[in-house]
């Protein structure tokens, strides 16, 4: 997965979207704002404020010992107006995550508009989805979100963010099969397959199994996907 960052601390697949309420280049300077109880912020201020405060602690701590008393001190709030807000810790992880994902795919779709061929979109879908080394933060906030229990208003939420990487996946493979460049592969069952064999492999890395210490995970994972759809008599 790429490897930019766009400010201290701060990978840039954890900002949202541009037109967004994301961290600006001064979010970790309002780390020690001071509490004004008397002056609280209100509405999309709040949350806002509340969600860039996140997203920093995030990049900087990892989500396991995330409070919400830290993000109310990085926001300048109080811890009150933060469970007001947002309810509970679990509520605010979900939104980071839409935030992430909202950027990821916004850079990913970036990226291909400038590939090439479906082959060429196909390499970037893996880079994405896989996570670049053990601990990357994006993989360790959907860990996090995934184990939380959920509304249904929550699942509805996660199941459309896991069902985007089948239906990236699906376009690329679709385009790449009417070209002629891709065999002539059972769409539904191949993604199932592909994106089943890419989460295990996001796992053993995030594990921290030794096999990917030496090897490329991404390399290894785009082979055993490019020899499926390599159409019949082509070396």
């Amino acid at each position: 997965m790429p490897t930019s960052e766009t400010g201290p601390g701060l990978p840039d697949r954890l900002l949202p979207p541009e037109g967004g309420v994301g961290p600006s280049a001064d979010a970790r300077a309002a780390a020690r704002v001071p509490v004004d109880r008397k002056r609280q912020p209100s509405g999309d201020e709040a949350r806002g404020r509340a969600m860039r405060a996140a997203i920093s602690l995030i990049a900087e701590k990892g989500t396991a010992g995330l409070r919400m008393s830290d993000i109310a001190a990085r926001a300048g709030m109080s811890t009150g107006h933060i469970l007001y807000h947002f309810g509970k810790k679990d509520r605010l992880l979900l939104e980071v995550l839409v935030w992430s994902q909202a950027d990821l795919w916004a850079r990913f779709q970036q990226a291909a508009d400038r590939a090439a061929s479906p082959a060429e979109k196909l390499d970037l879908f893996v880079r994405f989805y896989l996570p670049r080394h053990q601990g990357d933060e994006r993989y360790a906030l959907w860990t996090q979100v995934m184990i939380q229990g959920h509304d249904e208003a929550g699942r509805r939420i996660l199941t459309e963010l896991l069902d985007g990487w089948d239906e990236r996946l699906e376009a690329i493979l679709r385009e790449g099969r009417a070209l002629g460049h891709f065999a002539d592969v059972d769409l539904p069952e191949f993604t199932i397959r592909a994106v089943a064999m890419l989460s295990g492999i996001s796992e053993d890395v995030m594990f921290g199994r030794s096999r990917w210490q030496h090897s490329s995970a991404h390399a290894f994972a785009l082979s055993a996907l490019e020899r499926e759809l390599r159409p019949t008599g082509r070396a």
